[in-house]
């Protein structure tokens, strides 16, 4: 459990530091940009727009701490309840608020930080309520149907972002959780690793359910980054790679609490998800993200 909960931990540090270190990228690429450029129809970013986010050096050394991320809370996913491992990984939205303060120049308000300060006293709920994960297995059929609801959240959120523009930010935080969520269940039921059988391995959907979620949520978070609140698009991955993911290892991976703790890891996780959702509200209705050096608009990418 101990070794588990500090994978999650470095997870999260990884996952934070990266997410605020690509949006430096992502909004230093817009400013060197025309406010027409690389952008839709609808006012969103095109690929072109996205690739040239990508090529910053902020950008890249964040994606290289995503990586890292990810290998980490892939071996959480494994070690511990899903409903801790991805919660404990998502507090990477504490991470992302602090280092945004001085590297994004944002303004949190007291209703943001006390959003924060809930987030981090549910995790220490859970951390208490956990008890032993469940198995890894689970029905092929689950496998194939993991793979194609992932391949629907990455290409719908793809349309979506295109006809949506700056009104796609929300959604495009969501949906990249829920490819995010997805990627931590596929990780838990792979086959072909303990044991370790390369057939196997290859030949499991999840697999590949895994490396579209870990692609396509990646972009849909870039997108997410460049059109919205960094920590509003956070927030809204948090409760995409929480809630579902956390119901599924409890409802179908026998996922459990410790014994009559079920209503402490409860409380701790709608606390975890209620505070993320009031860093994305506030983040976006409060206008928290008003730079202090400069009030001028960024120009959208």
């Amino acid at each position: 459990m101990l070794i588990g909960l500090l994978t999650a931990i470095a997870a999260s540090i990884c996952y934070g530091t990266g997410s605020v270190l690509q949006a430096v990228g992502s909004r230093r690429a817009a400013r060197t940009s025309p406010a027409a450029a690389g952008v839709t129809a609808h006012g969103g970013p095109n690929l072109s727009s996205t690739a040239k986010a990508a090529m910053t050096w902020e950008f890249i050394v964040g994606t290289i701490l995503d990586f890292v991320g990810f290998g980490l809370g892939a071996l959480a996913a494994r070690l511990l309840p899903l409903f801790l491992s991805q919660t404990v990984i998502s507090a990477n939205l504490v991470i992302t608020a602090v280092l945004s303060v001085k590297m994004l120049g944002i303004r949190l308000t007291r209703k943001e930080w006390t959003s924060i300060g809930v987030v981090c006293a549910a995790l220490v709920l859970l951390a208490t309520a956990a008890g032993h994960e469940g198995g890894h297995h689970a029905p092929m059929s689950t496998h194939w149907w993991l793979l194609a609801i992932t391949l629907l959240i990455i290409v719908g959120g793809t349309v979506a972002v295109r006809f949506l523009g700056g009104r796609a930010a929300i959604l495009a935080g969501l949906l990249s959780g829920l490819a995010f969520g997805a990627l931590g269940v596929g990780v838990r039921i792979l086959n072909g690793v303990e044991p370790f059988g390369l057939g196997a391995l290859l030949s499991d959907p999840a697999l590949y359910a895994i490396l579209v979620a870990g692609v396509g949520g990646m972009y849909l978070h870039t997108v997410a980054l460049q059109i919205g609140s960094v920590n509003g698009a956070t927030a809204a991955l948090v409760v995409g790679e929480t809630v579902l993911p956390g119901a599924i290892g409890v409802l179908l991976l026998g996922d459990a609490s410790r014994p009559g703790l079920a209503w402490l890891a409860v409380l701790g996780f709608v606390l975890a998800v209620t505070g993320a959702v009031a860093v994305a509200w506030y983040g976006n209705h409060a206008g928290a993200e008003a730079p202090a050096e400069s009030p001028d608009p960024v120009p959208v990418a």
